[in-house]
C-alpha cells in the first residue's frame, strides 16, 4: 500500500503549487525576497520607519464555504478571507504587508481550489499585501468529497506612534458608519438555520431581494476598507479609531475601539438597514436584539472622528463609492454601546 491508496496524492499536490505559482505571483509587492517553494516566505520590512510596529491577524470564513460548497461557486471566498483578516489589522492603522493561507480539504480538486486562489490573489491585489505562501493539506476522511476549510493569516506594519488604540478618542466625537457589502463572513449559521426551517433554497429568489436569488446575496464577497481609509490617513485626516463590525455585530465590536472611559451612543435610525437583513429577521423572526449581535445590519466598519471633520471624512470615502452614516456620538460610560 502506498500513500496515494490511503488517500493522499502527492504528485497531484505538487501539479496545483505549479498551477497557481503565477497567479500568486502577481500580488509580489517591493519587499518580498524569494518566491514560492521555500519553508518559510520571506519579506523584507520597508525603509523609512521609525519605530515599525508589526500586527498580525488571522481568521477564516466560517460556516459561509457551506454555501460556496452547496451552489460549487468557490470564486468569492477566497476574497472573504483575505478582508476577515486584514480589515482587522486596518483598525490599528496598519498597513497590509503579506498573506498567506490554509487550506484543507478530503481530496485534491486543483480547478475548485485554484478557483479559491484566485479569490485570495484577489484580495490581496485590492488590500495591496503579497501572497506570500501558504499550506495545502488533503486530509481524506476528515472532511466530506468536495469540501474544504479555510484559514488567513495577515502581517501589516505602522509607525509605533501612530497605532490607533483608542487613547485619543474624546466625548463628543463622532462615529462615522461605512457601509458594508452585505452579509459580510459573520452569522451564517443563523442564516443557514432560517432556509433550512422554512425549506428554502440557495437558488430562491425572494421578492424582497430584486431577482437575485439568496445564494447570489449570501456569497457576495466582504468589503475591503484598505484603500480607502489608508488614503485618509495618508492625508492625515483626523481618524482617531476604528472598528471592524465582524461577529457580535455592532454591541461587541465597536466598543472595542474605545478607551476605559467612553462609550458610544448610536441612533439605531440613522442607516437603512439593507433588505437581506431585513429579510432574514422577518422570516427568521429573529429579533431586534439577536440581529445587532449577530449581523452588521449593513455596517462593516466604523471610523471616530472629531465632529468637526465628519463632512470631510464623508466627503472622502463617497469619493471610493462607499456610503456612510453618522450613527452616533462619544459620552462617558465603560465601554459600552448605548442604542437609542
Amino acid at each position: 500500500m502506498d500513500y496515494k491508496q490511503a488517500g493522499v496524492d502527492v504528485e497531484a499536490g505538487r501539479e496545483f503549487v505549479k498551477k497557481i505559482t503565477d497567479n500568486v505571483a502577481s500580488t509580489y509587492r517591493k519587499g518580498v525576497l524569494g518566491g514560492l517553494g521555500g519553508f518559510g516566505g520571506c519579506f523584507e520590512i520597508p525603509a523609512g520607519y521609525q519605530q515599525p510596529v508589526l500586527i498580525s491577524g488571522t481568521d477564516g470564513v466560517g460556516t459561509k464555504l457551506k454555501i460556496a460548497h452547496e451552489l460549487n461557486h468557490h470564486d468569492t471566498v477566497g476574497i472573504d478571507l483575505v478582508a476577515m483578516c486584514v480589515n482587522d489589522i486596518l483598525t490599528s492603522g496598519a498597513e497590509p504587508l503579506f498573506f498567506l493561507d490554509y487550506l484543507a480539504t478530503g481530496k485534491l480538486d486543483s480547478n475548485q481550489l485554484a478557483e479559491v486562489i484566485n479569490g485570495i490573489v484577489i484580495g490581496c491585489k485590492e488590500s495591496g499585501c503579497a501572497l506570500l505562501g501558504g499550506e495545502t493539506a488533503e486530509m481524506p476522511g476528515f472532511y466530506k468529497l468536495g469540501e474544504y476549510d479555510l484559514a488567513g493569516f495577515c502581517v501589516g506594519i505602522v509607525e509605533k506612534s501612530q497605532i490607533l488604540d483608542g487613547s485619543k478618542v474624546e466625548l463628543g466625537d463622532v462615529a462615522i458608519a461605512l457601509a458594508s457589502s452585505g452579509i459580510h463572513s459573520n452569522g451564517f449559521s443563523l442564516v443557514r438555520k432560517i432556509i433550512e426551517t422554512q425549506g428554502l433554497s440557495w437558488n430562491d429568489k425572494p421578492m424582497e431581494l430584486e431577482g437575485k436569488s439568496l445564494g447570489e446575496v449570501c456569497l457576495t464577497p466582504t468589503r475591503l476598507y484598505v484603500k480607502p481609509v489608508l488614503s485618509a490617513l495618508k492625508s492625515e485626516l483626523p481618524i482617531k479609531a476604528m472598528a471592524h463590525i465582524t461577529g457580535g455585530g455592532i454591541p461587541e465590536n465597536l466598543p472595542r475601539c474605545l478607551p476605559k472611559n467612553r462609550s458610544i451612543e448610536v441612533n439605531l435610525n440613522s442607516w437603512i438597514m439593507p433588505t437581506i437583513f431585513q429579510w432574514l429577521a422577518k422570516t427568521g423572526n429573529v429579533n431586534q436584539e439577536d440581529m445587532l449581535n449577530t449581523f452588521n445590519l449593513g455596517i462593516g466598519f466604523v471610523v471616530i472622528v472629531p465632529e468637526d471633520s465628519v463632512t470631510t471624512i464623508k466627503d472622502h470615502f463617497s469619493n471610493y463609492d462607499i456610503d456612510t452614516y453618522s450613527i452616533g456620538k462619544v459620552i462617558e460610560g465603560e465601554q459600552t454601546i448605548v442604542f437609542k
